[in-house]
């Protein structure tokens, strides 16, 4: 309207500039350059990764859980920490350096003291933080689920200095090494709920009276099918969970198993590769036996003969060669092999002159056989309840668990090597772990859905894939004037930008 009646004045003619230099000229106009101009960017703090794993953390709960105040915002750098970097408290220091750690979550100036801090006061907190958990659980789930699975796992430590350390039934084949005891608790999916630490020589079936503590007092929930191991839900913890008003699925162990065949209650004829079931005394026995297992065990016994074939011949060619060496040295080391690889009750070895003969006993070989890949669920749930099929799929559920514990332990989170000594703190790292072990999981599962996994397409992304793109986002610092200094967040490639929404992270529009 003002310029109407004024002639048109040409001040520069674009029509020969390349198309790119207008859209510089038009963002220059716009006034995006007002900040940057004769000024050298520097690249600053990676901000991508600790900023989309806090918007899965706060969409999970966590977050919140953990609460605004300085330790509940050092406590969940730790998670976040444990998720994209192993080690140490002091590691993570190091680390936070080159990360957008203030910007994200508002922490600035923390040491490796502080963090043991916030370990201290996660332990403090465990049970409320759980019970926060557990709320937005059943707000996204809707309702309680009636069946838990339960595992133990033991995690040795480097020192002898840990408050919890002590010798005991060692799962990690490390002979001489003070361990802790870890209990997990998680639904049918595998979706951790709790965690517990006991001392190093806590048995697998004394944990169980505690998980049930966990569900009848802290999570007020009253029926519950009660999944764990075939080592964990014997006598004892049968009758804690029968007291308590629970059921429970377990399996049997190997002589548990002989015995029943002893007694006839179950035959040899009934394992094949369907599932089938006998009831005994009010107890349900699902029955299997996996090829493939026992493929595998067929194998490993043929493997076990053969080096032990072969390793007599060798002692019995060095035997041949010097007179000075002894057979009954050899035999002694040979003895002392087969029982390492328990043969010992298949195997006779003896001396015959200065040879060392190896003679296997056909009739035990079979009996050793007779069981391979056979496997007997047990349980006291009613069969309208829960079927055959659905028994056996609820046990075989327990191995999500099992992967989620060998993640804990020696995958992306890393409890080991602890490098805690204080029992609230070995308390408040493990419990860290589950965070971190909660996120993972669903780091994991929004990639899957939006990118299959690498056995449906190798080029699938994977969180450690989806982590080092999101490494690659830093923020760009300008310094305008020796006051002014501006920052900017550059938008991510197309890579990035694929990965932030199969996580659903938004960026900041500033």
């Amino acid at each position: 309207g003002m310029w109407s009646g004024c002639s048109s004045v040409v001040l520069l003619n674009l029509s020969s500039w390349p198309r790119g230099r207008v859209d510089a000229l038009r963002l220059l106009l716009r006034g995006e350059f007002d900040h940057g101009a004769g000024s050298d960017p520097t690249s600053g703090p990676v901000f991508g990764l600790l900023h989309a794993l806090k918007q899965v953390a706060t969409d999970l709960g966590i977050a919140s859980a953990l609460g605004q105040q300085r330790l509940g915002k050092l406590a969940l750098f730790l998670v976040l920490a444990r998720v994209a970097h192993q080690g140490s408290r002091l590691s993570a220091v190091r680390w936070a350096r080159d990360h957008a750690v203030a910007e994200v979550l508002g922490l600035t100036n923390f040491d490796e003291d502080n963090l043991y801090e916030a370990l201290d006061d996660l332990c403090a907190r465990q049970d409320k933080i759980e019970n926060k958990l557990w709320r937005n659980y059943l707000a996204r789930c809707g309702t309680p689920p009636a069946l838990f699975l339960y595992d133990v796992t033991s995690s040795y430590l480097e020192g002898d200095k840990n408050a919890l350390g002590q010798f005991g039934y060692n799962r990690d084949g490390k002979r001489g090494k003070l361990q802790i005891v870890i209990c997990l608790l998680a639904d049918s999916a595998g979706e951790p709920l709790a965690v517990r630490v006991f001392s190093g020589n806590t048995a697998d079936p004394s944990t169980v009276t505690a998980q049930i503590e966990i569900l009848t007092k802290q999570f007020s929930i009253e029926d519950v099918i009660f999944v764990g191991d075939r080592g964990m839900v014997k006598k004892a913890g049968k009758q804690a969970l029968g007291q308590a008003g629970f059921r429970y699925i377990s399996a049997l162990t190997d002589p548990q198993i002989r015995l029943l065949l002893t007694k006839k209650t179950i035959q040899l004829e009934l394992f094949a590769e369907a599932v089938c079931e006998a009831e005994a005394g009010g107890v349900r026995y699902i029955l299997r036996r996996n090829p493939a297992e026992a493929k595998r065990i067929r194998h490993r016994l043929e493997d076990k003969l053969d080096k032990l074939r072969d390793k007599i011949a060798q002692r019995n060619k060095l035997v041949d060669q010097s007179a000075r060496r002894k057979p009954e040295a050899g035999l002694a080391a040979l003895k002392q092999w087969v029982g390492r690889h328990k043969i010992a009750g298949l195997v006779t070895l003896r001396l015959d002159g200065r040879h060392i003969a190896g003679t296997v006993d056909p009739e035990a070989e079979l009996r050793s056989l007779e069981l391979a890949g056979c496997y007997v669920i047990v349980t006291d749930v009613a069969k309208d309840k829960l079927g055959t099929e659905a028994v056996h799929a609820s046990y075989m559920a327990l191995q999500k668990v099992e992967r989620d514990f060998r993640t804990m332990k020696t995958g992306l989170l890393e409890i080991r090597p602890l490098f805690v000594r204080k029992e609230s703190r070995t308390r408040g790292h493990v419990f860290c772990c589950l965070l971190a072990l909660k996120l993972q999981r669903e780091l994991e599962r929004r990639l899957v859905a939006a990118f299959g996994t690498t056995a449906q397409d190798p080029n699938a992304v994977t969180v450690s894939d989806a982590l080092a793109a999101l490494g690659r986002l830093s923020l760009i610092i300008f310094n305008v004037d020796k006051k002014t200094v501006v920052t900017r967040l550059p938008k991510p490639d197309e890579h990035q930008r694929k990965i932030l929404d199969a996580l659903k992270v938004s960026l900041p529009t500033k």
